[in-house]
C-alpha cells in the first residue's frame, strides 16, 4: 500500500458538514451586498510579486515573511500566491478601465495565502470575504462600509464585536509625525526589539502595531498621529464619526489603529471582539486613496474591508449560533428495484419544486425482484438522514397510483397515502 499524502499544514478541508455553515454565511453576504448595491468581482489567485511589493509595502511582515512566491519555470516571471484582495481588486480596476464611466462598488470571497505558523483563526490558506469602493472621494462612502459590515453582524446575528477608528490623515501629514515617531524611538532605542529597530527608519509607524508586550508601555507614550492631522482630514474624520453616531452604530477612537499595509491614508478601521483570544480582529479596512495610482493607473480615491471567514465562523460558534439545516425533507425508501424509473420520475417532479430529497442507494448492485435493502435497514438511514418524512413507494401503493407518506419528527409516525398524480399538491407539505 502506499503512503497516505496528507494536506499542507494549514491548509484545511472543509467537509460537510461544516461546509454548510460556509454556504449559509456566504448566501447572507450575497443577499447584503445586493441590498447595498456592491458586484461581485473575482480575480486570479496568483498575481505578479511586483503587485504587492509596491501596493503592500517592501518593510511589512506579508511581504517580508509571509508571501508565497515563486518564479515561473516558463519565463522566469516572480509570482505570488495572494495573500490578500485588494491589490489584485485595483489592479483588475485598473487593467480593464473600469472606473473610466465612475465609481464602482464591488465585492468578493476567496482563499488566500500566507506562510504563517498554523494556529487557532490563523492558517496558511485562509479565506476573506471583502468589500471594496473605488472612485468615490467622501467620508460618506468610509461610513457607508462602516455600516455595511455592521449590518452583516446583525444579519448574522453576532454579538460582542466592537469598533475601533483612527485616521492616518494624508501623507503630508504622515511625514511629520513620522519624524516625530522617528525622534522618540531614538531617544528609546535601547527598548527596541529587534523588529523595531529594523523598522525604526524604514517605516516608524509599523512599530505603534507591535505586539511585544514589552514594547506596550514605549508605544503608548508615542507621538499620536491624531496630533498632527490638519482640518481637512479631521472634518473627513469628523463627518464619518457623525454619520455612524446618526446610525446608533458605538465605536472607540483608537489613535495606536495603523493596520497591516502600507496604502491606507485617512480612515482606518477594525471590527474586534475579545472571544477569540490573540486573534481578536475580525474585520478591518480603510481609505487607500493612493493604490490605484501606485499600481499605474490614473490617481483615484478607494475605500475597502476584508472579513476573516474562519475567523467569523467561529466567533458564531463560540456564541452559540446554530448550524443551518441541510437536512432532505424527505427520504425515499424503496422496497423494489424494479419501481426504480417511477421512482426517480417521481423525486424529479419533488425537485423541480423545490423539496430536498435523498434516496436510499444500497451497498450492492439493485436488480429488479430485489429489494434495496431491508425496510428496517432503510427506515434506519431514512432516521439518521435528518429527513422529516418517508416517502415509501411500496408495491400495494404503486398498484393504486399511490405512495405512502410517513412522518419521522412527530413522534408519532402518522402516514397517510398521496396519489402519484397529485404531487404537486402534497409536495408542500414535505418542506413543512
Amino acid at each position: 500500500m502506499s503512503e497516505k499524502i496528507t494536506a499542507v499544514k494549514g491548509m484545511n478541508d472543509l467537509l460537510p458538514p461544516e461546509s454548510a455553515r460556509w454556504e449559509w454565511l456566504e448566501s447572507q453576504v450575497r443577499e447584503l451586498m445586493a441590498c447595498f448595491a456592491y458586484q461581485n468581482v473575482r480575480t486570479p489567485i496568483v498575481e505578479p510579486t511586483a503587485l504587492f511589493v509596491r501596493g503592500l509595502g517592501e518593510v511589512t511582515d506579508i511581504v517580508e515573511k509571509e508571501m508565497y512566491s515563486f518564479e515561473d519555470r516558463l519565463n522566469g516571471e516572480a509570482l505570488t500566491l495572494r495573500p490578500e484582495s485588494t491589490a489584485g481588486v485595483v489592479r483588475a480596476v485598473v487593467e480593464h478601465n473600469l472606473l473610466y464611466d465612475g465609481g464602482k462598488r464591488m465585492y468578493y470571497m476567496g482563499p488566500m495565502f500566507r506562510h504563517e505558523r498554523p494556529q487557532r483563526g490563523r492558517y496558511r490558506q485562509f479565506h476573506q470575504i471583502g468589500a471594496e469602493a473605488l472612485g468615490f472621494p467622501g467620508a460618506e462612502i468610509d461610513a457607508e462600509m462602516i455600516l455595511l459590515a455592521h449590518a452583516l453582524w446583525e444579519r448574522l446575528g453576532l454579538q460582542q464585536v466592537r469598533l475601533e477608528l483612527n485616521s492616518l490623515g494624508q501623507p503630508a501629514e504622515r511625514a511629520q509625525h513620522r519624524a516625530a515617531l522617528i525622534q522618540y524611538f531614538e531617544q528609546h532605542a535601547h527598548q527596541l526589539d529587534d523588529d523595531a529597530r529594523r523598522r525604526l527608519h524604514a517605516n516608524p509607524l509599523r512599530i505603534l502595531d507591535t505586539k511585544n508586550p514589552a514594547m506596550q508601555a514605549l508605544v503608548e507614550g508615542a507621538p499620536q498621529l491624531l496630533e498632527f492631522l490638519g482640518p481637512e482630514s479631521l472634518a473627513h474624520f469628523q463627518r464619518v464619526q457623525d454619520i455612524l453616531t446618526a446610525n446608533g452604530v458605538a465605536y472607540r477612537i483608537n489613535p495606536r489603529l495603523v493596520r497591516g499595509m502600507d496604502y491606507y491614508n485617512l480612515t482606518v478601521f477594525e471590527f474586534i471582539t475579545d472571544q477569540l483570544g490573540s486573534q481578536g480582529t475580525i474585520c478591518g479596512g480603510g481609505r487607500y486613496d493612493y493604490l490605484i495610482e501606485q499600481v499605474g493607473g490614473k490617481p483615484s480615491p478607494a475605500v475597502g474591508w476584508a472579513l476573516g471567514v474562519e475567523r467569523v465562523l467561529e466567533l458564531l460558534k463560540e456564541q452559540g449560533a446554530a448550524a443551518p439545516d441541510v437536512s432532505p425533507d424527505v427520504y425515499a425508501i424503496v422496497p423494489d428495484a424494479e419501481a426504480l424509473p417511477l421512482v426517480f420520475q417521481t423525486l424529479q417532479q419533488l425537485r423541480r419544486l423545490g423539496v430536498r430529497v435523498q434516496m436510499h442507494a444500497p451497498s450492492g448492485v439493485a436488480t429488479p425482484g430485489q429489494g434495496l435493502g431491508s425496510m428496517k435497514s432503510q427506515f434506519k438511514k431514512a432516521d439518521t438522514s435528518g429527513a422529516r418524512h418517508a416517502l415509501i413507494f411500496g408495491a400495494d401503493e404503486l398498484q393504486r397510483g399511490e405512495l405512502t407518506l410517513k412522518s419521522l419528527r412527530d413522534g408519532q409516525g402518522a402516514q397517510v397515502c398521496v396519489a402519484l398524480t397529485a404531487v404537486d399538491e402534497w409536495a408542500q407539505r414535505l418542506q413543512s
